[in-house]
Order: structure tokens, then C-alpha cells, then sequence
């Protein structure tokens, strides 16, 4: 039981595991001062997270049954279970669970919900009566470049790379921006997500009719942004902190491990990309082939590429026997964090997805990034730019993807004792992660956390 100052709050996020998982790893830390949550998933999805549970009698899943809609495949329940030009359908099956949501809220009667992509629940904290905190797991940067008002829609015309290149106004003076090619992969906000709505429209509604807006962020590394969203939606924004799971403690899988002490320390560059990025066939094989060229020993963890069954059937002819001995390409899941944590890695080689980031910030390797999406490329520039701990991977201005060479120049650069980039990263990220890692620093946010909770 919570106790008698203790809060009741829901979590209903949307369901992807990006998504999920940071709203459980919150929940994590609410339960530790006492508080009780109710929190729900799909069905598939508590298999998936209850092992991330640490407060199983504060912390409780309720499951959802997500209903079949036409053109996704049978059984598809998380983002994860379709390409991502599909999770629009997705959205409209999580829109048709509201009166299930309605009925299951009815009962739980909290005191708050946490949301996302649902831009309902405020209509139903009218109904049934509770608090309402639109919470977002992705960078500040990300939702004031396009997620504002002020980024305005523009009607019956296709929108431009250049409009969409602009900040919208009022946006602080940063280097976190799309370049030109980038900008135009913004335009997927204006397109349907979810019936007769779309992604701009379903999270500025979000937002606009919520109590207060929180962001899984940090005043140190995006305070301007921060205060910028509270002004353009005239809200409170309550800032949690990175919100990271206690250190790993589980042992790395012995394959692994075995593999990996084969190394001396600091050699290995491990690659991953999240649980939702898929490649093209030709970006794969460039991606590996720019890790023989570097000459150093690598783990790389992928998704098969599209239309092919295994990693292993994608991989360029001859390859295996070239890179025999030090290297592998992995098409299964892998312990992350554990890996990061080996003595023999020194170098990671990620997506610049938020979850990824923090990882990346919290480790002592060195950070190498090759973003796919918009939200990736600003995590990015906040990185590679702002705060200069990471190298980006260098693309031409019309390329959405990058050559063998410049994939095997920036690792280089990064893990080369002697380079001017390398030592500069190196002692820029040192000195995050000591920022970070201090003993009071996530602690003191959630506490600030828990008390503007309390005032709202």
C-alpha cells in the first residue's frame, strides 16, 4: 500500500518499447518513495517488462487486450511487431481502446495519469476526475523544433525542406537543428497517425489539454528548450531527470563474455540500433564492411535487413571468412548495458535513440552516431554539437545514409589515442558522466519531481 501521502498514478503509455520502458523505470522510482502504480500495457508487452518490475507490491500491470484493425497483421500489439510505416494503424487500434482505458480508469480511480500519444485521457480526466501529466521520453529538442505551436501546419501544400529547416519562433539560439536534406524527414508530423488525425495534431493536443507537461530531461543539457515549451503552451513543465535504471547487475551472457575478454581493454567498438530500426539490404552491408575497413575488433547487434530471414544471409560475399576472429554480426537481442559495462569495450556505435543516449552518457566508451530519424538527429546534434561528447557519422548533403569510409573515418577518430577529436570527446564526456553519475543528481530530480506533483 501506498502510504497516506502517497499517490494513486496510472501509466499509460504508448506501446512501443521505447516508450514503455522509460515509463516503468519512472514508475520504479515514484513506488520507491512510496507511491502506487497502476500500470497499463498490452498484453504482449507485461512478458516483455515485469522482469523490470522492482516494486512488484507498489507497481501493478493491468493488461490490454489491443484490438484487431485492418491491415496490420494478426496479433500485433507493440511497435515492435510492424515497420514503422504501419504504427499509424497501431495508433488507431490504442484510439478504439478508449472505452476499455474509460472503464479500467473508472475503477482504478487515480489521482494522476501519465500519458503520451493519447490525446484523450484529458477528456476522460474530466469525466472521471483525476490529474492529467503528458509525459514525454523523447529529447526537449525534439518537441521544440516541431512539436509546438508555433510550428504550424501548413494547409493544402506540400511543405518544403527549407520551411521546415527554420525553428519555429521563438526557438532559443542552439546549434540542436535539421540540416537542409534532414529537415524534409520532418514532414512525416503532418501525415495521418491514427484516424482522421495526425502526428502533429494528436501531440499538441496532447500537451494543450493536459495539467502539465514532463520531460525525461535534464535542466543541464536542455534548460532553454524546457522553458521554451512551457511558454509556447502556457504550462508547467516538470522535469524528471534522465530517470536510468540502477547500474546492471545481471552477468553478461558467457558467449559474451567469453568473446569478449579474448580483447584488450578499451578495443572492442560494439553497434546497436535500438529494437525498431530496420536496414536496407545495401545500407547493412555498408555498415559492415565499414567496420572491417577499421581493423578493430567489433560486435555489431542488428535486425535482419528488409526481405531477408538472418543477418547472416545479408552479409557481403566473403565477408565471414575476412572478419573471422574479431569480429561478429549478431541478429538477436543482446544485454546492452552489460555490454557497454565489459572492460574490453571502448567505442559505441548507436541510433541516438533517447534511451540510447543516456546509455551512451552513462558509459565509459566512446560515443559514435549514425541518427535514422528526426528526433535521432537532434539527440545528435545535442551530443555532437552541444556538448561535443560524441562524433556524428558524415553524410553527403543529398544522402540519407553515409559510405563505408566515413563510417570507418569517424570510429577511427573517435578511437584513435592520438586524435585531437578522440581526446576532446573523451574529456568532454568524462566530465558528464561525473555530472550524471553524482550521488544526489537523479535522486534530487525525482524528489523536485514528487513536489511539483504535490503543488499541481
Amino acid at each position: 500500500m501506498a502510504d497516506e501521502n502517497g499517490f494513486h498514478i496510472a501509466m499509460f503509455p504508448w506501446f512501443a518499447t521505447g516508450h514503455m520502458t522509460p515509463f516503468l523505470h519512472l514508475s520504479n522510482k515514484l513506488a520507491e518513495k512510496g507511491h502506487r502504480i497502476s500500470f497499463l500495457l498490452p498484453n504482449k508487452a507485461k512478458h516483455q517488462l515485469e522482469h523490470f518490475n522492482l516494486h512488484p507490491s507498489l507497481i501493478t500491470f493491468y493488461t490490454l487486450t489491443v484490438p484487431h484493425v485492418e491491415g496490420l497483421p494478426p496479433g500485433t500489439e507493440t511497435a515492435s511487431d510492424v515497420p514503422i510505416f504501419l504504427t499509424s494503424l497501431l495508433a488507431t487500434a490504442m484510439d478504439n481502446m478508449r472505452d476499455r482505458v474509460k472503464d479500467l480508469l473508472q475503477k482504478l480511480k487515480p489521482s494522476i495519469v501519465f500519458y503520451d500519444m493519447a490525446h484523450w485521457i484529458p477528456e476522460l480526466a474530466s469525466e472521471i476526475g483525476f490529474k492529467t501529466v503528458n509525459y514525454n521520453v523523447v529529447s526537449a529538442a525534439s518537441i521544440a523544433i516541431a512539436l509546438v505551436p508555433s510550428r504550424k501546419p501548413v494547409e493544402d501544400r506540400t511543405i518544403t525542406g527549407a520551411e521546415l529547416m527554420e525553428p519555429p519562433q521563438g526557438y532559443p539560439s542552439s546549434t540542436v537543428l535539421l540540416r537542409r536534406h534532414e529537415a524534409q524527414g520532418l514532414s512525416f508530423i503532418f501525415l495521418e497517425f491514427g484516424k482522421d488525425i495526425t502526428f502533429y495534431d494528436r501531440i499538441t493536443i496532447a500537451m494543450k489539454r493536459s495539467h502539465a507537461i514532463s520531460i525525461r530531461t535534464c535542466r543541464e543539457l536542455e534548460g532553454s528548450l524546457c522553458d521554451y515549451i512551457a511558454r509556447e503552451y502556457h504550462k508547467p513543465v516538470f522535469l524528471t531527470g534522465p530517470v536510468l535504471p540502477e547500474s546492471e547487475k545481471e552477468d553478461l551472457q558467457e558467449k559474451w563474455a567469453n568473446w569478449l575478454k579474448g580483447f584488450e581493454p578499451g578495443t572492442v567498438v560494439f553497434c546497436a540500433f535500438g529494437s525498431q530500426v530496420v536496414l536496407e539490404k545495401q545500407q547493412f552491408q555498408e555498415l559492415v564492411l565499414g567496420f572491417e575497413l577499421t581493423g578493430l575488433p567489433f560486435l555489431i547487434a542488428l535486425k535482419p535487413p528488409f526481405g531477408t530471414t538472418s543477418v547472416e544471409e545479408a552479409l557481403p560475399e566473403g565477408f565471414e571468412e575476412r572478419i573471422r576472429g574479431r569480429g561478429i554480426v549478431y541478429g538477436g537481442w543482446v544485454q546492452q548495458p552489460a555490454i557497454l559495462s565489459h572492460p574490453s569495450v571502448g567505442c559505441f556505435v548507436n541510433h541516438c535513440g533517447f534511451g540510447s543516449m543516456w546509455e551512451s552518457l552513462m558509459s565509459d566508451c566512446q560515443i559514435v552516431l549514425v541518427p535514422h530519424l528526426a528526433d535521432q538527429i537532434l539527440n545528435t546534434r545535442l551530443l555532437a554539437e552541444e556538448l561535443k561528447v560524441a562524433v556524428e557519422v558524415e553524410r553527403d548533403n543529398k544522402s540519407t545514409w553515409f559510405s563505408r569510409e566515413s563510417l570507418c573515418r569517424a570510429i577511427k577518430s573517435a578511437m584513435d589515442r592520438d586524435s585531437e577529436v578522440g581526446g576532446l570527446i573523451r574529456e568532454n564526456h568524462a566530465k558528464w558522466k561525473e555530472v550524471l553519475a553524482s550521488p544526489s543528481f537523479m535522486g534530487d530530480y525525482i524528489e523536485k519531481f514528487i513536489q511539483d506533483l504535490q503543488d499541481l
